[in-house]
């Protein structure tokens, strides 16, 4: 029988508001837009198929929160933080794609699809992206319509804007 995970969770403040952390042992496994809401933690992680048993603790959040904020402020572009995905296969192969996706670029769901070998895949992988438990830091905000167009966003489209726009890319239609 293998132990049961623990969780940790804390807050932090952003430009987009508050942002609650969860890690594991292993790192960070999800970020989600807003306060700490127990029930709502525990759903979520109850989708992510977790048992939610969680503590409150900011030294296991404490590097996460501290690159969360030198990248609104400005002075880091990449996050090297240990993280730990929870997802189907699939899934994990789209935010691995995700996190190739450079500071300040694009990338339309077509092209996430083709990179994966999956050219057909562009709903799936929009339902990967759309499912990312750590966004920031797995950047689902630098996928847009392959028009150009600003497309939906787990935090809302205002939220993908401000980020984008931190990052300095370019006028999005």
């Amino acid at each position: 029988m293998s132990a049961r995970p623990s969780f940790f969770v804390s807050e932090t403040e952003s430009p987009l508001g508050t942002l609650t952390i969860v890690t594991t042992e292993r790192g960070i496994c999800h970020l989600h837009f807003g306060p700490i809401n127990e029930a709502s933690l525990n759903a979520k992680l109850k989708k992510m198929g977790l048992k939610p048993d969680w503590t409150y603790c900011t030294e296991r959040t404490s590097l996460a929160c501290k690159q969360l904020h030198e990248y609104f402020n400005g002075t880091r572009s990449q996050f090297d933080i240990d993280i730990d995905l929870h997802g189907s296969p699939f899934q994990k192969k789209v935010w691995e794609a995700l996190r190739q996706i450079e500071y300040g670029e694009t990338r339309s769901y077509k092209e996430i699809a083709q990179e994966i070998g999956a050219p057909k895949a562009v709903r799936a992988v929009g339902g990967a992206n759309n499912r990312n438990p750590i966004p920031i830091i797995i950047p689902c905000h630098r996928v847009i319509g392959s028009n150009g167009a600003m497309v939906g966003y787990g935090g809302g489209v205002k939220k993908k804007e401000l980020l984008l726009n931190l990052e300095g890319c370019k006028q999005i239609s």
